[in-house]
Formats: C-alpha cells, sequence, structure tokens
C-alpha cells in the first residue's frame, strides 16, 4: 500500500507541474507577441522603414493612445478585418514598446442618447470619421448596419495635446450604403493600406516642424487649382506655398524644396541666378519640364501639328547638374490608346502616351506604370561629385524622335497591330531615360560668368560650389502632377474664387479613357509623393507605397477538376489516420502484456 501511495503522489505531482508548465506558458505568451511570416511577399511584417521610424524614440518620446471604434457584433468579413489590424497593432507595439497603446470600442453600446453624442463626435461635421453603412441577410431579413471603421488618435508634448483621425475603411454617402458582397474588394484595398494608414497618421501627429515646399510661378508654370491634388497629397507633412521671384535675392531663402512645373516663358538670367543659388546652399530642387510646346487641339482637328522650342533657358541650368533635356520626344510601344472618333479605327496605340517603366529606385519599386504625355528623352551628364541614376524609362522597344519634330496621328498607322519601333525590341540597350535624378555637390552655373564686384559682394553672399549635399530631380514632362478642376465664385470675398478638382483622381486614371472605360490605372500619385518624400529626405513611407502584395486568384478549373480528389483526403485521411493509430496502440499492447507471459 505504501508503494502504491507513493506511486499516486509521484503521479500527481508530475501531473501538478505539467498544468503548472501549461499555465506559465499560456501568460508568458499573452505576454508575448511573435510571428514567423513564410509568405513570399511578406504581406504579415512590417517595412523595414516601419521598423526604423517606430524604433527611433526621436520621431516620438511620449505615448501615443490610440481608441479604435470597430468592434461588436460584426459580419465575418469585418471580423477578419479587425483581426487584421489587431495584428498590425501589435507589430507597430512590439516595436514601440509602450509608446503605443491601443483600444477597441464599440461605438454602438450605451443609451441611444450616449451613442447619437459619441456618432456626432466621430463624425465631427465631416472632419472626423466617416460612417459606413452596410446591408446583409441575418435571419432570412434585410439589416442595415452602421459602423465607423476609423480611430481617433492623441499625443501629448510640452503639455499640449495634438489629435488627429485615421480612416481603415471608406465611408459611405448617406443612402448608399454597400451591401456585404461588394466589401470584399473594399476590405482587401485596405488591408493593403493599412500600415501605410497607420504609419501616415502617426507621421502627422508626431511631426515638430514642417518643410517648406513652393512652386514656382511667373513663367507660365501650372497654377494652384492646376496643382490642387498634388499639393493635397503632401500638405499634410509640408508647408505648402508659392513664390515668384521678382528679382529677390531673399525670395528663396526660406524654402526647403522647389517645384518647377511645366513652365511655359523663358527665364531670365536674375530668375536662374536665384534658383542656381538655391541649389549651392543644399536647397532641393524638383522640374517637370517639357522643352517643346505642342498644340493637341490642332492635332486632333488636322491630324498633324509641329512642335516648337520653348528656349527656357532652364535645361542649361540643370545640364550644369547633370541632366540634359533633350528637344525631342520618346516614342514607346508600351503604351495607351488615343480616341480619334472620326477616323476608321477609334482606337490608336498612341506612341507619344508612354506608360514610363519605374527602376528599382525606391522612389518607384513597385509602382504602376506613369503616364507620360509627349515626354522628352533625358541624358546624363558625368560630373566628379554627383550620382547620376535614371529613374524612369522607356519600354526597349522605343525610340527617340527627332529634335523638333511633326508630330502625326497617322504614324501608328504604319507599324500595325504589332509595333515594332527598333531592330531588337527586347534588347535593354534601347531603353531610354525620361527621369532622372542628380545628387551630390555642383559648381556654380554662373561660375566664372559673373563679374567680380558682384561676387564678392557681402550683401550677395554669391557661392561658387555647393555648402552640402544636394538633390535636383527631372522629369521630361511638364503636365505629370496636372488636374482638372472646376470653380466657383466665393461668397465670402468680392471677384474671388474657390477651386476644387474634379472628382476623376486624374493621377491615377485619364479622363478621356476612363469615359470609354479602358481599365489603364496609373502610379503617377504615388511617383510624386515618393519623389518629394525621397527629396526632402523622409523616407519613412517609400518602402510601403512601393510594397506590392498580389491576391492571387483562385482557378476555378483546377478547383472543379481536383475536387473530388481533395474531397477524398477531407474524409478517408482523418479515419485512416485513427484506424492506423488505434492498430499502433493495438500492437503496443499485445506485445507489452505478451512479455509478462
Amino acid at each position: 500500500m505504501k508503494l502504491n501511495w507513493n506511486k499516486g503522489l509521484y503521479n500527481w505531482t508530475v501531473l501538478g507541474l505539467l498544468a503548472a508548465a501549461l499555465i506559465l506558458v499560456n501568460l508568458i505568451g499573452s505576454m508575448l507577441y511573435w510571428k514567423l511570416d513564410m509568405t513570399k511577399d511578406q504581406r504579415y511584417s512590417l517595412a523595414p522603414s516601419t521598423v526604423n521610424y517606430l524604433a527611433d524614440n526621436q520621431n516620438f518620446e511620449n505615448r501615443i493612445s490610440i481608441q479604435i471604434y470597430l468592434d461588436g457584433n460584426m459580419p465575418s468579413e469585418l471580423k477578419y478585418f479587425q483581426n487584421a489590424l489587431k495584428d498590425k497593432l501589435k507589430d507597430f507595439k512590439r516595436i514601440a514598446g509602450n509608446r503605443i497603446e491601443f483600444l477597441f470600442t464599440d461605438p454602438n453600446v450605451g443609451t441611444e442618447d450616449e451613442i447619437n453624442a459619441l456618432r456626432s463626435q466621430l463624425y465631427d461635421r465631416g472632419q472626423g470619421i466617416m460612417p459606413l453603412e452596410i446591408l446583409y441577410m441575418k435571419d432570412g431579413t434585410q439589416s442595415q448596419m452602421l459602423l465607423f471603421p476609423g480611430a481617433l488618435l492623441s499625443y501629448s508634448v510640452n503639455g499640449i495635446t495634438k489629435e488627429g483621425v485615421v480612416q481603415f475603411l471608406p465611408g459611405t454617402q448617406p443612402g448608399r450604403p454597400y451591401s456585404l458582397d461588394q466589401m470584399g474588394e473594399v476590405i482587401e484595398n485596405a488591408l493593403n493600406n493599412l500600415e501605410y494608414n497607420l504609419l501616415s497618421a502617426l507621421r502627422r501627429l508626431t511631426q515638430q516642424t514642417k518643410p517648406t515646399i513652393a512652386f514656382l510661378q511667373g513663367h507660365g508654370e501650372l497654377s494652384y487649382p492646376e496643382t490642387l491634388r498634388a499639393r493635397a497629397l503632401i500638405s499634410p507633412y509640408y508647408n505648402i506655398t508659392d513664390v515668384t521671384l521678382n528679382d529677390s535675392l531673399a525670395a528663396l531663402n526660406d524654402v526647403d524644396g522647389l517645384i518647377i512645373a511645366d513652365p511655359q516663358t523663358p527665364f531670365s538670367q536674375k530668375d536662374l541666378y536665384l534658383i542656381d543659388q538655391f541649389v549651392m546652399r543644399g536647397g532641393k530642387l524638383m522640374c517637370f519640364v517639357n522643352t517643346l510646346a505642342l498644340n493637341e487641339d490642332t492635332l486632333n482637328s488636322k491630324g498633324m501639328t509641329h512642335t516648337t522650342r520653348k528656349n527656357l533657358l532652364l535645361d542649361r541650368l540643370l545640364f550644369d547638374y547633370g541632366i540634359k533635356i533633350k528637344e525631342n520626344y520618346v516614342l514607346d510601344a508600351n503604351c495607351a490608346p488615343k480616341i480619334v472618333p472620326f477616323a476608321e479605327t477609334t482606337y490608336l496605340p498612341w506612341f507619344f502616351h508612354m506608360l514610363a517603366t519605374p527602376s528599382q529606385h525606391p522612389i518607384t519599386r513597385n509602382v504602376d506604370p506613369i503616364s507620360l504625355k509627349y515626354a522628352n528623352e533625358i541624358e546624363f551628364v558625368q560630373l566628379p561629385k554627383a550620382q547620376l541614376t535614371p529613374i524612369l524609362t522607356s519600354s526597349s522597344n522605343s525610340i527617340p524622335t527627332g529634335l523638333q519634330p511633326l508630330v502625326n496621328l497617322a504614324l501608328p498607322l504604319n507599324y500595325g497591330k504589332n509595333p515594332i519601333l527598333v531592330e531588337n525590341p527586347e534588347d535593354e540597350i534601347n531603353r531610354l531615360c525620361v527621369a532622372g535624378l542628380s545628387e551630390g555637390f555642383y559648381q556654380s552655373h554662373f561660375k566664372n560668368r559673373i563679374v567680380g564686384e558682384f561676387a564678392n559682394s557681402k550683401d550677395v553672399n554669391y557661392l561658387e560650389e555647393s555648402q552640402k549635399e544636394t538633390k535636383v530631380l527631372v522629369v521630361g514632362n511638364g503636365t505629370f502632377i496636372k488636374n482638372t478642376y472646376d470653380s466657383i465664385l466665393d461668397p465670402k470675398k468680392l471677384n474671388s474664387y474657390l477651386y476644387r478638382p474634379l472628382s476623376l483622381n486624374e493621377l491615377k486614371v485619364d479622363a478621356e479613357l476612363a469615359q470609354r472605360r479602358i481599365p489603364l490605372i496609373f502610379g503617377n500619385q504615388e511617383l510624386f509623393q515618393n519623389m518629394v518624400d525621397y527629396m526632402m529626405g523622409d523616407n519613412s513611407v517609400l518602402d510601403i507605397r512601393s510594397r506590392q502584395i498580389d491576391i492571387k486568384e483562385i482557378d476555378k478549373e483546377k478547383i472543379k477538376s481536383a475536387s473530388l480528389f481533395y474531397k477524398s483526403i477531407n474524409m478517408l485521411l482523418p479515419l485512416l489516420l485513427i484506424l492506423a493509430l488505434a492498430f499502433v496502440m493495438n500492437w503496443i499492447r499485445n506485445r507489452k502484456y505478451a512479455r509478462k507471459h
């Protein structure tokens, strides 16, 4: 009996230790968060730039509170998105530690007055979280759900509390709810943008100072309303202003980045001098320039038109920074169609509207093809202290025109359905650069060109060489960021107008092609954001914007042909495993007791 008692004590002790170990492992597991991402595109891992941003205490030292209003009884599709959001926030917290805290709240809990008050607070007259209405079937009846798929963020620094909003799923207009069947694509898009939306919200909330970016005016550049959409993309992170030089030496003193978008008239030597000295002081210069002028209305009405030189003189300045803009166009077989209503063929492959190929540079990696109409070719001029990098190129089936070419609608008809523009269309050497980046140190464009008395004046503070490393970016297309717009009279100001871009995002689609339902999506919007961030030295979101998560479509034919095989495995394999285990256990039992006899 004593032996049996000891054996029972031993068994209970082992069982207790196992239970304690199991509880301890669960407790440790609840406090730790770790996962292994084995997907090819690393869709469940944070981008390196996100990790660097969150790990750096200088980006934000105090705690950020995130209140997410996406909880409660929801359809499975939204539960899936909620779980993905929780996982992403856990990843953020794993890197940032106690500097990030988050809480999920159900906005539909409480009395009717409390719920309505919270909804009004969240909506905040259209400045807060936009509500999402969903129609779905429940117990044979149609039900409607109102959600607020976003979060409120708060961050305190130096006794001042800043608040921000992030919208995870798009809101709906009153009376136009989503059906649950439509939510699949919406949720997939939201998952792709989840990390970017979260990090962008953190950047906006914690940014202490904003660099100033100026759009140059005075030479026929794109106007304020023509760049509304581009300005809106970068305004959360930069102070945006317009500047006219007016021969003022101090015009660019408080500017960190200068954008010159589609100038039409020549630059004076004084203006070139001011831009040159801006670069010498370390300013970042971004130019979207065409060296040729073309009247597309004449082209459409007469079928051909001549191009004329603009003689901007800006190209001479850029030449000294290592970038030469040629007075020609690039013809590319990888192009968008042009609609010609009165021709025998309604759609022409318009070689002048190229779909530029992104490079592997962080600015363009994994960005959609870039829409460039009538793009100039760019060549590099080697400089001793500058690094030159192509950003956008044509396809290998492309060719440059001659200088100041004649543009003719009949040109595509000469090449047939499968145009071959060069002898070896697969040869990579045929790629032509249409956007280039120069980084480094430069000599002034005006070195040895101005009198010593002016150059030596203390008031002028002329610089012959760069004071510090800087960047110059040139795209051989002036309308790269242009949007159309409409206007109304401002009721508060006499003879003043209010502007807004058209609802169609022309940085993503071509308006004329979209009306004909030609499904071409461009990456101009992401590329412009990446360009500005890279030029201004903020690379924290480049990896995220350029990240591409491919949603693999299911092969329905393969499912039909192989469904019986996999159904059989699902039914028979568990039974076979149980039978095999029973056989092994019976064999072990017989062998064990057979030895005793």
